[in-house]
């Protein structure tokens, strides 16, 4: 779905990983914390990159009109750019498994803030910004390679995918786990397990449907259906 909305992905045919694999670095929290130089570019990386800029596409809008429709949606999102809840998506009602890359954590005593004022001391001239509360270094607030995942939010992911009756995988690779396992736990629990996504996934033997066309057009026919 980022996609769509101008931010590539990481891992198809045309991603940041294949056309720089030295850009994984950058986001390797192992590197990151341990070599300045690495988190100067990584801060380059994020004042140049788009994701602040991006608008919520019409697969966003198809998932908040759903739910303002009284469908009861949860999404449970890789992406860390905040486009479901501009594009109406309550807060409350979105998992992000990978965090924000709209917000900034200390990794010492784990204050946060806006990813935009942390790019404005970068822009000021401040390299590496610290922490303004107690020094410590700074990072997004997005897990990085090399962390793991919120273990709360994992938990809620699991029940929800428990819990569902229709499980939609929308522009996924369902390579990274335990994020890809969700599809696999709400198939065994009888939920219908429906993937949207361009190339092949590991789960598209267990799913109900598989649509290969356009995010961009296919998901909001689809959210149209169950909302009839």
């Amino acid at each position: 779905m980022p996609c769509d909305s101008g931010i590539p992905d990481y891992r198809g045919p045309n991603g940041v990983w294949r056309r720089d694999p030295e850009a994984q670095q950058l986001v390797t929290y192992e590197y990151y914390m341990g070599d300045p130089e690495i988190r100067r570019r990584s801060w380059q990386m994020r004042r140049k990159n788009r994701t602040l800029n991006a608008e919520p596409n019409a697969a966003h809008r198809a998932v908040a009109e759903l739910e303002r429709a009284g469908v009861p949606v949860r999404v449970i999102t890789q992406n860390v750019d905040g486009l479901h809840q501009l594009a109406g998506m309550p807060a409350r009602k979105v998992l992000e498994l990978h965090g924000s890359a709209r917000s900034v954590v200390c990794t010492k005593c784990r204050a946060r803030g806006p990813m935009e004022d942390a790019l404005a001391r970068v822009e000021a001239g401040e390299p590496d910004p610290p922490c303004l509360e107690c020094g410590g270094i700074l990072k997004s607030a997005t897990v990085m390679f090399g962390e793991r995942l919120d273990p709360e939010v994992l938990g809620e992911a699991l029940a929800i995918a428990k819990a569902c009756q229709v499980f939609i995988a929308v522009g996924t690779s369902l390579q990274v786990q335990p994020a890809a396992g969700l599809a696999g736990v709400a198939a065994d629990h009888e939920a219908r397990l429906v993937i949207v996504n361009a190339e092949p996934t590991p789960y598209d033997d267990r799913a109900d449907e598989v649509i290969r066309e356009p995010i961009g057009t296919s998901l909001p026919q689809l959210l149209r259906g169950l909302a009839a």
